[in-house]
C-alpha cells in the first residue's frame, strides 16, 4: 500500500521544485514475539515467557515505553532486570532527534540478546500508521501514534496467544496520554508506579530518574533567580545585551566560576561569576547566557580557597559565606569584567562518580553525594541502600536543579566497587574522563578480517615489495602496537635511501563501517599505568597491523633519496608489503648502535640512521624548534599484584631522538603532500605560538639567576634556553626547559579549509600533521586516506571531502585526546599513590618549581614527583610569610625562598581524606624555625570516611 504527498517548495537559486514523498505501508511486519503464530518469523526476539514478578501487572508482559520515559528513564531500560521491551519506530526517531546520546544507549541495549529487546517499524504498519490531523500538533499526532501501536499490539497478541494471559504495558509519565491511553482501553502506568510495582528487584526504585514536576516540588526559600526561556536569551544574545559562553567551575572555590564567551567578535572573552546567586544552578561546561555587570561591580578573581562543608544538609547559611568570600574579592586591586548567569542554553551533565555521605537521621533515605571532581556540587539522591554504599565509590546523574534548593537533585547508577581499590579507581580514571572502554560490539568486530588471514600474492601486485629491506622497529619495551619501522641502505650514486613504513590501518577499516565509526568516536588509544584501552580491536593493534618482526605485513611507507648532509632529493610515497627484521627496543638499539663489533646488516642501517637524525635534528634547531622537558615516570609493576614496586624518569636514549626525528620528517613530507592535492579538506596539526604573558614566570625565574630569556620568536627561545647554565647546577637547564613547557600552548587538529593559521611552533615547521601512529590515533587514518587519494592508490568518498565534517571531527580529536592526556595524568597519579602507600615516610631532594603567596611547589626529580609544601595551617598559629612578586619570592620567618633553590623533603601518602588522598610533603632542609617536618599521618585517623569538597 502506498501513500504519497506532494508538495512545492523555492530553490535557493529562486526556481520551484516540485517534491513527492512517498510512504509504503505493508501488512507483512512482524510483532516480534513467540507466542504468535499469524506473523511468525524464523528468530524471535520477545519471549513468551516474559515474567517480571510485577504487583501491578502478575501476568506476562511486554512493555512500550514513550518517548519521555527513554529519554529521562534510560538507567532503568539498560538494567538487566528489563526484559521484553517494545520501541516503537515513532518513540526511537524522537529520541534520536531529541538526544544523540541517549539514542546511541537505547540502540545498543536493543543489540544486546540478554535484552530481548525488539523494534517495530509501526509507521510502515498498515494498521498503525496514522495521519496527522488538522490543527494536530506533531508531538499529539505522535503521542496518539503510540497510543494506537500499544492497542494494535494488545489486541494482536491476545488474538495470536488465543486470549491468553499476555499482556502489553504502555510506559508513560504524561498525565494527559495516560488518561487518553486508559479511555482506550490500554493498560497503562507512569514509569515510577511500574517500577516500584517490581517485586524482584526493590534496589531498581534508585536509579529512577526525577520527573520535571517532580524537581520542582520542593519545600523552602527561593535561592535562585528563574532562568530565562530561550526565546529571551536568543533575544538577548542578538542585541548584545548578553553574552553566550562556555561556564568553567574554579576547582578550589566552589563560588567562583568563569565563562568563557562564544564567538571570534567577542569583546568580552572570559566572564569572571562569583556568588552562589550570581552562578545559579550552572554546571562546569554548561554553555550559559550572562549578564555583564556594570564596572563598579566588577570584582577580581578571589584567592580565598573555599571548600564547601561536606557536613551539612540544610539549604541554610550560604550568606555569611558569601559576604566572607566578597569581602576578601574586594581587597584585590585587578578586576575582571564580572556578570551573573541568566540562563542556560545548554545542559552538559555526565554521570559522576564519588562517594556518598551517608545522612545522619537513621532510617533516611535522602543523602547527599560528593562528586571526585571538585568542580561539580553535591547531589542530593534518594536510596534505600545507603548502608551498603558507604565506603563504595558509586555513579550518579544529576535529574534537575529547584531554584529553592541548595543542592541539584540526581539517582544513583551503580556500584563502582572500593573506593580505593584499583580497577574501581581505573574504572573511575576513564569514566570521569569520558574514555570509551566498553568491550568491541559484535557488530564492530563483524568488520574484521576472519583467520587465519595471510596476504597474497595478488595483495603484492597491488603494492610496492618491500620484505628484502632490512627493515626493523624500534619501540618502548613491551610495545606490542608497533605502528612504525624504518630502513636505511645506500644507493649506488653514494646517495643514502631513508623509508619510514607506517603500519596501513586504512587497508582494514573502510570508511563509514561500525569499525571505522567506533574508531572514530574513541579517537585515540589510552595508556594507563599497566592497561591500554584500544582504539582498534587486538586482532589489528597487536596483530594484523602491528609490525612485528619475521612477519610481512601491509604499510604505507614514505621513501626519500639523501645525500651525505641529509638534505631530501626525492620523496616517494606508496602502499607496500614489508617483512621486518627486529623488533627492538631503544635500550636494544642503542648497544647495537654502540657496540663496535657489530656490525651486521640491522647495526649498520641503525648508525646511518643515526647518523642523518643527528643533522635532522641540528637543522630543525637552527631553524628554531624548541627542544622542552618534562618529568615523564615509568613504573615497574609486580607480575602478580599488578601493583608498582618502583619508580623512575624515564630516560632518553639517542635512538629515540632518532627515531623522533624521522617521524617528524614523514608528517611534514605528508602533510605537504596531502595540503598540496587537498588545499580545503587535509587534516592538519598547528601548535599556536603562546601570548608573550605565558613567558613571564619564566623570564622572571630565569632572572632571578642572572639569566635573560628571550621569546620574540621560538627560535630567539630555543637560543636562549641552550645558553641558560649555571656552573655546577647541571639539573638547572632540565628545570628551565620544564617551566618552559608549562608556557606552550596545545597543539590541535584542524582541517585547512577551515583555518588559515598552519603554524607549528614547537617544531618550526610551516605545516604538519599526523601520519605515523595509524593503529593508536584516528587522525592518521584520514590522513593516510587522503595521501592514498593523492597518490591513486584508494578511492575517495563524500565525508572525506567535506570540510565542514572534517572541523566536526577535529574537535571530537582534539577533545578525546585531551581527555586522553588527563586519564594519563590521573593513572600516573593513582599508582604514585599506591607506590608510597608501601614505602611509608621517605626523604628525598627536590627543586623549588613554583613559589606562591602561602607554599612552595617542589619538583623531586627522581620519581617525576611535584608536591606542594604549605606555610600556613588552620590548626596552628601562621607563621611570618612576606611574599614578593618579584622573583617570584616567598620569605618564611626570615628566610627567602627562590624558583629552582634546592631542597630536602619528607614525602608521604596522606590518606585522612578517602577520596582525595595526597602525596604530602614537609620540609626538612633548609630548617625554618617554628616550621614542623612531621608529614601527616599517612592512615585516616577517623573511622567516617572524611570527604571535603
Amino acid at each position: 500500500m502506498l501513500k504519497s504527498k506532494t508538495f512545492v517548495k523555492k530553490t535557493r537559486s529562486g526556481g520551484i521544485l516540485k517534491v513527492v514523498r512517498e510512504h509504503y505501508l505493508r501488512d507483512d511486519i512482524w510483532c516480534g514475539s513467540e507466542v504468535c503464530g499469524e506473523c511468525r518469523d524464523e528468530s524471535p526476539v520477545l519471549q513468551r515467557d516474559a515474567c517480571m514478578e510485577s504487583s501491578l501487572c502478575p501476568s506476562p508482559h511486554y512493555l512500550i515505553p514513550d518517548t519521555n520515559v527513554i529519554l529521562h528513564q534510560i538507567d532503568i531500560l539498560e538494567d538487566p532486570l528489563i526484559k521484553n521491551v517494545i520501541f516503537l519506530q515513532t518513540v526511537l526517531q524522537e529520541v534520536r532527534h531529541r538526544s544523540a546520546p541517549v539514542y546511541k544507549r537505547i540502540r545498543d541495549a536493543i543489540h544486546n540478546a540478554d535484552k530481548h529487546f525488539y523494534t517495530f517499524t509501526n509507521e510502515h504498519h498498515r494498521e498503525t500508521f496514522i495521519e496527522r490531523e488538522p490543527g494536530e500538533s506533531a508531538n499529539d499526532r505522535n503521542d496518539r501514534a503510540i497510543r494506537v501501536a500499544a492497542r494494535w499490539y494488545g489486541q494482536h497478541l491476545s488474538r495470536a496467544a488465543g486470549g491468553g494471559e499476555l499482556q502489553v504495558v504502555l510506559l508513560t509519565d504524561d498525565q494527559d496520554n495516560k488518561e487518553k491511553a486508559e479511555k482506550n482501553g490500554i493498560l497503562v502506568y507512569k514509569c515510577e508506579e511500574y517500577v516500584k510495582s517490581l517485586i524482584a528487584n526493590p534496589e531498581l526504585v534508585d536509579r529512577l530518574a526525577l520527573t520535571s514536576d517532580q524537581n520542582e516540588i520542593n519545600s523552602g526559600k527561593v535561592l535562585f533567580l528563574e532562568h530565562l526561556p530561550l526565546s529571551k536569551i536568543q533575544a538577548g544574545i542578538k542585541s548584545g545585551i548578553y553574552l553566550q559562553g562556555t561556564f568553567h567551575a574554579s576547582r578550589d572555590n566552589y563560588l567562583e566560576a568563569t565563562v568563557f564567551v562564544h564567538g571570534e567578535a567577542a569583546e568580552r572573552k572570559e566572564v569572571l561569576i562569583q556568588g552562589l546567586q550570581s552562578l545559579n544552578r550552572a554546571l562546569h561546561q554548561d554553555v550559559v547566557a550572562v549578564e555583564l555587570l556594570s564596572r563598579e561591580c566588577w570584582v577580581s578573581p578571589s584567592e580565598v580557597v573555599l571548600q564547601d562543608d561536606g557536613g551539612k544538609d540544610e539549604d541554610t547559611g550560604e550568606e555569611e559565606v558569601e559576604d566572607k568570600f566578597q569581602n576578601k574579592s574586594a581587597e584585590a586591586s585587578i578586576l575582571k569584567p564580572t556578570g551573573r548567569v541568566v540562563g542556560i542554553i545548554k545542559r552538559n551533565w555526565r554521570p559522576y562518580c564519588g562517594l556518598l555521605s551517608q545522612s545522619n537521621i537513621k532510617e533516611a533515605t535522602r543523602h547527599l553525594f560528593t562528586p571526585d571532581d571538585r568542580r561539580i556540587p553535591r547531589i542530593r539522591i534518594e536510596t534505600r541502600q545507603a548502608s551498603n554504599l558507604v565506603g563504595h565509590k558509586i555513579m550518579v546523574v544529576i535529574d534537575g536543579w529547584p531554584k529553592n534548593s541548595r543542592y541539584p537533585n540526581g539517582h544513583f547508577v551503580k556500584n563502582l566497587g572500593d573506593v580505593g581499590g584499583k580497577d574501581t579507581e581505573t574504572e573511575v580514571i576513564l569514566l570521569e574522563h569520558d574514555v570509551p572502554h566498553l568491550p568491541f560490539s559484535q557488530a564492530v568486530l563483524s568488520f574484521l578480517p576472519k583467520m587465519p588471514w595471510g596476504i597474497t600474492e595478488e595483495d603484492v601486485k597491488n603494492r610496492m615489495d618491500l620484505r628484502h629491506l632490512c627493515v626493523c622497529s624500534v619501540d618502548p619495551p613491551g610495545c606490542t602496537d608497533i605502528d612504525d619501522a624504518l630502513h636505511f641502505r645506500e644507493l649506488e650514486n653514494k646517495n643514502f635511501e631513508v623509508g619510514v613504513h607506517i603500519a596501513d590501518v586504512s587497508h582494514f577499516i573502510r570508511p563509514g563501517n561500525a569499525l571505522d565509526q567506533e574508531a572514530a568516536n574513541r579517537g585515540t588509544t589510552v595508556y594507563l599505568c599497566g592497561k591500554r584501552i584500544d582504539m582498534v580491536p587486538e586482532l589489528l593493534s597487536s596483530n594484523l597491523c602491528s609490525l612485528r618482526s619475521d612477519v610481512e605485513r601491509f604499510a604505507f611507507s614514505c621513501i626519500w633519496e639523501m645525500n651525505y648532509s641529509a638534505e631530501i632529493i626525492k620523496t616517494h610515497f606508496t602502499k607496500s608489503v614489508i617483512k621486518s627484521k627486529a623488533s627492538l627496543t631503544y635500550a636494544e638499539a642503542q648497544l647495537r648502535i654502540d657496540d663496535t663489533s657489530l656490525n651486521d646488516d640491522i647495526t649498520q642501517s641503525l648508525r646511518g640512521l643515526n647518523r642523518l637524525a643527528k643533522i635532522l635534528k641540528a637543522k630543525r634547531v637552527e631553524k628554531g624548534a624548541l627542544s622542552l622537558s618534562s618529568p615523564e615516570v615509568r613504573f615497574h609493576m609486580d607480575s602478580e599484584t599488578h601493583d608498582p614496586v618502583d619508580l623512575h624518569t624515564k630516560e632518553l636514549m639517542e635512538t629515540n631522538s632518532m627515531v623522533e626525528e624521522f617521524m617528524l620528517l614523514a608528517n611534514i613530507s605528508v602533510a605537504r603532500k596531502i595540503y598540496e592535492e587537498f588545499s580545503e579538506c587535509a587534516l592538519l596539526r598547528k601548535h599556536p605560538s603562546p601570548p608573550p604573558s605565558n613567558y613571564d614566570i619564566l623570564i622572571k625565574a630565569a632572572k632571578s639567576k642572572g639569566l635573560l630569556i628571550h621569546t620574540d620568536t621560538a627560535k630567539a627561545l630555543a637560543d636562549s634556553l641552550n645558553l641558560a647554565e649555571i656552573e655546577g647546577f647541571p639539573y638547572f637547564n632540565t628545570l628551565l626547559r620544564i617551566l618552559a613547557t608549562r608556557c606552550m600552548m596545545q597543539a590541535v587538529y584542524f582541517c585547512s579549509g577551515m583555518d588559515s593559521d598552519f603554524h607549528h611552533y614547537g617544531l618550526a615547521s610551516p605545516i604538519y600533521t599526523h601520519f605515523t601512529s595509524p593503529i593508536r590515533r584516528y587522525s592518521d587514518i584520514i590522513v593516510h586516506r587522503l595521501l592514498a587519494v593523492a597518490i591513486g592508490a584508494d578511492s575517495t568518498y563524500p565525508d572525506l571531502m567535506d570540510k565542514h565534517k572534517q572541523a566536526t571531527l577535529c574537535n571530537n580529536l582534539n577533545y578525546r585526546h585531551k581527555m586522553a592526556q588527563y586519564a594519563q595524568r590521573a593513572s600516573v597519579a593513582f599508582n604514585t599513590q599506591l607506590f608510597f602507600k608501601s614505602k611509608g615516610i621517605l626523604n628525598e631532594d627536590g627543586f623549588i618549581l613554583f613559589v606562591r603567596k602561602n607554599a612552595i611547589i617542589i619538583l623531586i626529580p627522581k620519581y617525576g614527583l611535584e608536591g606542594t609544601v604549605f606555610f600556613e595551617s588552620k590548626d596552628k598559629p601562621s607563621p611570618h610569610i612576606a611574599f614578593s612578586d618579584e622573583g617570584p619570592t616567598l620569605t618564611v620567618e626570615g628566610h627567602t625562598f627562590f624558583m629552582f633553590d634546592k631542597v630536602k623533603v619528607t614525602v608521604a601518602l596522606d590518606a585522612s581524606n578517602i577520596q582525595h588522598q595526597k602525596i604530602r610533603m614537609a620540609l626538612i632542609e633548609p630548617v625554618i624555625p617554628g616550621i614542623s617536618v612531621a608529614p601527616p599521618d599517612p592512615e585516616p585517623a577517623a573511622k567516617k570516611p572524611k570527604i571535603n569538597h
